[in-house]
């Protein structure tokens, strides 16, 4: 589709408002809120006036509107400072980044085919934008001079962090390279964008056009009430009346597996689940995952590093893939070592039924929950009724408010993208505001899968004026039906819980500088705020504020609660090993030290063999939709959760020593983790709340593998 490209007037006008402009670029500045100021409360999105077509004009204004205000500070005739090079880069782009986390976050919650496209085409000019200032040698240049000069320059240590992150930023994309060196490394981050895209679509393309029709009342044994009436509502929906149907949601499959008694209905939709992106049709990502391995291998090696994983690591936490595998090796052998116990005991529940088959992985799901009821008189579907996903949230705003007087304020007055959405003004005690919270917790086919915490804005301070955080939180949770509400499952109270915990780390980020704020730190740092969050889910204090039984309003019972204590440690050998198992086959892809694609399957086979993951048990996630690996940012990263869960075991004891509501505790966590972003060394800043570094003890007795 030909566009007309904005004018250079326009993009001047942008930088410096009062130009005079044609009446063509006059239209266009007025008619696309992206370009305009948003009069909005608190300045989110103006959500019902940006149409798709805006995009595309908006991404091209903001990216030439960067890269003249990169221009300015590149080519400046004055002196190299902290003020005229630091600043004004990490100040550049607003624009562009107004745009952009607009355009994304809404790509991932509220797609359309539009979108999409719109995702394909900017990829590459976004990379070739972010490789022009990684790679701009005048730039480059300014930031040395500042760097050599620091030790004269009487930083504060967030200054000295700005300087660091920008130094080592422009170093890690290619600013050293030479000639054909750096040509090379915008062709394969251009075409690295346009994969990871690809990826990601794929699976979302795979996991709503799935359906598995049920037909008869015989294919409905052993489901709750619960589960067969949202069958029947996603039937309704995709013209199937009269049926029920079963999709890859997983509100959908999941429960269908841990209740559904017809084996072979189990096979079919775990089958379904595990070949996403594995078909050979269209959406196969086989030779698209290849590829982007082949291309990260090249990269690597181009700046200097003998794999993939060593480029990533050697900017987080972990420092080295061997410190990675280190720590997955100490907890794989007594995870598999419970695991295979696990397995043990539902093979002997197969035979009690009077089977003589093996346990298989779509076995797994359907024995647990058996044995968990024969183990502990505990059924998953005896908790649902008290988490009801309303009083969930109220219990997640409560612990908030509890331990740092958050108040959570639900406004009907500003603008959101969709109606399932809704918008929360977050309030010191004292009713001073800190930001807006948006949630989004129900599937949908515009929506990718899983649970996530971005930013439509960062918290940052701009000529001394404090900007407030936009943060959202998605979830995918267990949809309400025509006569029930959203009754969610254990697993899903403990994601909201953990999402929240992204979302506190973003909305009380207190920085100067917009580079270092919130979230923005070392992958296997970031996942300790939301960590640590889950251990407050069911502590019986916590419980007894928001489990209410959703139709008789009553506290969850003594009992049901103890009853869950007891069974705290239950499959944690499979919900480890399968985690792990992903784990390593990320980092087993991202220590590649050849340029030369595998065969997918073989290649996963032999990883798995290595470590010996039992047949009962597969990947948490497996390569073919792997999208935390091949189309996020958890490459050679997703060994975080349990790098961060060493911590969040850690640091909830200081808690549990004081009380799980003290108020120096949180207060010290507040001010040395979840306000400090990347303000200073991740383990410095877990070491002022703590007063050590932490063991890997509390976290083997936190899952029950001492």
């Amino acid at each position: 589709m030909m566009r007309r490209r904005l004018s250079a007037v326009l993009i001047l006008m942008l930088l410096a408002p009062g130009i005079g402009l044609g009446a063509a670029e006059e239209a266009t500045v007025k008619t696309n809120p992206l370009l305009k100021e948003w009069k909005t409360p608190f300045g989110v999105p103006p959500f019902g006036e940006i149409k798709e077509e805006h995009f595309m004009p908006a991404f091209e204004a903001g990216m030439a509107a960067q890269a003249a205000e990169i221009e300015a500070i590149a080519g400046s005739e004055e002196p190299p400072t902290f003020e005229n090079t630091l600043v004004a880069l990490d100040e550049s782009g607003q624009l562009l980044s107004k745009v952009s986390k607009t355009f994304y976050n809404l790509n991932s919650a509220n797609t359309n085919e539009q979108m999409q496209a719109i995702a394909k085409e900017v990829a590459p000019l976004l990379s070739r934008h972010r490789d022009d200032i990684r790679l701009n040698e005048k730039l480059f240049q300014r930031i040395k001079a500042v760097e050599a000069h620091k030790g004269e320059l009487d930083l504060t240590r967030e200054q000295e962090r700005l300087l660091e992150e920008n130094y080592n930023s422009f170093v890690r994309g290619g600013a050293n390279l030479e000639g054909e060196a750096k040509e090379k490394l915008r062709a394969i981050n251009e075409e690295l964008s346009v994969l990871t895209v690809k990826f990601g679509e794929n699976i979302l393309e795979e996991t709503n056009r799935f359906e598995m029709v049920l037909d008869s009342e015989d294919d409905l044994a052993g489901l709750p009430d619960g589960v067969i009436a949202a069958a029947a509502e996603a039937a309704a929906e995709r013209g199937h009346e009269g049926k029920w149907v079963i999709t890859l949601h997983k509100p959908s499959w999941i429960p269908f597996l841990q209740y559904s008694e017809r084996r072979d209905l189990r096979e079919k939709i775990y089958t379904a689940v595990m070949m996403m992106g594995n078909n050979g049709n269209a959406y196969d990502n086989k030779e698209i995952l290849s590829r982007i391995a082949v291309l990260r291998v090249q990269k690597a090696n181009l700046l200097g590093y003998p794999t993939y994983a060593h480029y990533v690591l050697d900017d987080n936490m972990a420092e080295t893939p061997e410190n990675v595998y280190k720590l997955l090796d100490q907890i794989w052998a007594p995870a598999l070592k419970v695991a295979k116990n696990e397995a043990a005991e539902m093979q002997k529940l197969i035979e009690a039924d009077g089977h003589d088959w093996k346990l298989a992985s779509w076995d797994w799901w359907y024995y647990a929950e058996k044995l968990r009821k024969a183990k502990f008189d505990l059924d998953e579907e005896e908790l649902r009724p008290y988490f009801k996903l309303e009083n969930v949230i109220d219990g997640v705003f409560g612990v908030a408010t509890k331990l740092w007087g958050l108040k959570f304020v639900e406004r009907t007055d500003i603008p959101k993208y969709h109606p399932d959405v809704k918008v929360f003004e977050v309030q010191e005690a004292d009713g001073s505001h800190i930001g807006i919270l948006y949630t989004d917790y129900f599937p949908r086919a515009s929506k990718r899968g899983g649970a996530w915490m971005s930013a439509f804005r960062k918290q940052a301070r701009i000529d001394g004026k404090k900007i407030s955080p936009v943060i959202y939180n998605v979830g995918n949770f267990s949809k309400p039906t025509a006569d029930k509400p959203s009754l969610i499952s254990i697993d899903e109270v403990l994601t909201m819980f953990h999402e929240f915990g992204h979302a506190l780390h973003g909305l009380l980020a207190d920085t100067t500088y917009e580079g270092l704020s919130g979230t923005d730190v070392s992958i296997d740092f970031v996942e300790l705020p939301s960590q640590i969050m889950e251990n407050w889910a069911f502590e019986p204090e916590v419980l007894a504020m928001y489990a209410r039984h959703y139709e008789t309003g009553k506290v969850i019972p003594l009992e049901l609660v103890e009853k869950l204590e007891k069974a705290r440690h239950f499959n944690q050998g499979f919900k480890t090993v399968e985690y792990l198992a992903a784990c390593y086959l990320d980092m087993d892809w991202h220590t590649l030290t050849r340029a030369e694609a595998p065969d997918v399957l073989k290649f996963e086979k032999a990883s798995m063999d290595r470590i010996g993951l039992i047949p009962e048990i597969i990947p948490r996630y497996r390569t073919t939709y792997f999208r935390h690996i091949f189309s996020s940012m958890y490459s050679a990263g997703y060994y975080s959760y349990i790098w961060a869960e060493v911590l969040d075991a850690d640091a909830f004891q200081a808690f549990k020593e004081a009380g799980i509501f003290d108020g120096k505790t949180a207060t010290s966590f507040r001010a040395n983790i979840l306000s400090r972003g990347k303000t200073d060394d991740a383990m410095v800043l877990y070491k002022k709340f703590r007063g050590a570094e932490p063991g890997i003890e509390p976290l083997l007795a936190k899952r029950g593998l001492e």
